[in-house]
């Protein structure tokens, strides 16, 4: 790829610019979440009406870009990555599932409520502005009950856990002491609004008990087609199922080795749980309250940034800034948000703590820091949008490939390890801890929805809940909070949780054979440079871009 970071637009750029500026036209969320200033009182529109003009506009780029002129390089990547991208949205689009969007995590019912979390609130016509956009949410959520019914009718409705799970959802955002009653302390002015998206959520959860709880399949399993749909969507890349559902089994077997033997080390004759007990009650380790969990996980992404900063990596300057968040919603998720265009926002992580834990193992928690922060998700999205002078806007923007992201934030994670950053053994295994609940996952999400045989550990035979629930305590500890919250996930958003542990796969087979190709003229620092220049595409765009291949 070209290291020319003033390159002449060309008519490839022309199209991807067209394509972006359509789709925050079409969707005033996804301009908040990108920085931009217009219609931010509005949101999304659900209804199929809405859907469909979104498919319709994936069609008509599609067939423009068959007609494109390829200039350089650059080119070649936004065409295959936005061919890759697109197609597979069609796919899901006309498979209904989009239409069918509904889990505890990433569907219309969080993403509403989470597009006020990036809103700024410090004026009074910021605040009136959520107000209005408040005022917009009953709305939204109606249009979204008109596509899951349009699903319905195709036979395509979430499982009854999914659904159960969200009517919860309403009613913890709704209660007394939720989401929505802390946003009227903190703005009275907008209490009247606020009320009014209060009422919406509160119906939300009505309509999903009294619609869809009877119609819900009570399997969690999509089954091996939609998988396999899934699982190219999360990866940009189709992988051997099979294959990777063995591999993920030898992984986490070799991790657990490691585990054990950090364990030794930490508690002499010590099981993996018994050090981590140990660890738990080493006041060295624990924080008490959220203000003293976002000191230190501020305090740990600034001097990542400053160890790495032109030593392992180059950081453009407006990407060495990171904010540390406790989230307004009580959920048990960690997640990060870019900056705006401008940096004038800048990238954040963002940690949701449940009600009733104020307790924070921080042996736990280091290497989570640096998987959202720096060399994780801040520096990859920051530099991708740094390179204005590189990269169309849909590049820098516009394309998120779970793979390719949340597998570089993993190889990120152990990349740390490989530097010297986590030696401490508490750190360690924290980190192993992480990586076990990733293979875990690999292991647990493809063998429910693919209706594989369990693992012998469990008896093999058919994947039931209570299989799951019992693996993935078996190989993570977490508080029990947390891990309901993440089976359920699993369950819900098919193919999504095992793009962690796959990408970072994938991003460790390409490191190895750039550095098999290049010998001795191997750079580990220009290979990170050059691989995270190209943006985040899908995990076979990546691996032709980089070694030239497209």
């Amino acid at each position: 790829m070209t290291d020319d970071l003033n390159r002449t637009p060309t008519s490839v750029d022309s199209i991807a610019e067209t394509f972006h500026e359509k789709s925050i036209d079409l969707s005033p969320m996804w301009g908040t979440y990108i920085g931009s200033s217009e219609r931010q009182d509005e949101l999304d529109d659900f209804s199929p009406a809405g859907l469909a003009e979104r498919n319709t506009l994936l069609r008509e780029t599609l067939a423009a870009l068959d007609d494109a002129t390829v200039q350089d390089d650059v080119d070649k990547v936004t065409v295959d990555a936005m061919r890759e991208r697109l197609g597979l949205e069609v796919e899901t689009y006309d498979a209904f599932l989009q239409h069918a969007a509904l889990n505890v995590i990433a569907s219309p019912l969080q993403d509403v409520r989470d597009t006020f979390d990036l809103m700024p609130a410090d004026t009074s016509d910021q605040i009136a502005t959520v107000g209005r956009r408040m005022r917009a949410i009953p709305q939204a959520l109606d249009q979204w009950f008109e596509s899951l019914h349009v699903a319905a009718d195709k036979g395509i409705v979430s499982p009854v856990r999914q659904v159960r799970a969200c009517i919860q959802q309403t009613k913890d955002h709704t209660a007394d002491d939720g989401y929505f009653a802390d946003l009227k302390r903190q703005h009275p002015e907008i209490a009247d609004d606020i009320d009014i998206a209060a009422t919406a959520y509160a119906r939300a959860g009505e309509r999903l008990s009294a619609e869809f709880l009877s119609l819900a399949p009570e399997s969690d399993a999509c089954g091996r087609d939609a998988y396999t749909l899934h699982s190219r969507y999360f990866l940009g890349s189709t992988v051997d199922l099979e294959e990777t559902y063995a591999w993920g089994q030898e992984e986490l077997a070799r991790i657990t080795a490691q585990m054990q033997q950090i364990a030794e080390q930490i508690k002499p004759g010590a099981s993996v749980k018994e050090a981590m007990a140990a660890l738990d009650s080493d006041p060295a380790y624990i924080l008490h309250g959220t203000d003293a969990l976002q000191r230190w996980m501020q305090g740990k992404a600034d001097e990542a940034i400053a160890a790495l900063t032109d030593t392992q990596f180059d950081i453009p300057v407006p990407a060495r800034t990171i904010e540390c968040c406790i989230a307004p919603t009580q959920s048990g998720g960690i997640y990060y948000t870019s900056p705006s265009e401008d940096f004038s926002r800048p990238g954040r992580m963002w940690w949701s703590v449940p009600k009733g834990v104020d307790e924070f193992s921080t042996w736990r928690e280091l290497t989570t820091v640096y998987h959202e922060g720096v060399p994780g998700h801040h520096l990859q999205n920051g530099q991708t949008i740094f390179r204005s002078g590189l990269l169309n806007t849909w590049r820098r923007l516009g394309v998120w490939c779970s793979g390719h992201g949340e597998g570089w934030a993993l190889y990120a994670e152990r990349l740390m390890d490989d530097l010297g950053f986590l030696e401490d053994p508490g750190n360690k295994l924290g980190m192993l801890d992480g990586q076990s609940l990733r293979a875990a996952r690999v292991v647990l999400d493809i063998g429910v929805h693919c209706g594989f045989e369990a693992p012998a550990e469990l008896g093999g035979g058919e994947w039931t809940y209570d299989k799951a629930w019992s693996f993935l305590n078996a190989h993570c500890d977490m508080a029990e909070g947390f891990l309901r919250f993440e089976l359920d996930r699993y369950l819900g958003w098919p193919g999504q949780a095992p793009s962690y542990k796959i990408g970072e796969r994938i991003w460790m087979q390409l490191r190895d054979e750039v550095r098999e190709r290049e010998g001795a003229d191997f750079d580990l620092k220009a290979f990170h440079r050059r691989a995270l220049d190209i943006g985040s595409v899908g995990l076979d765009t990546l691996r032709g871009a980089v070694l030239g291949t497209l």
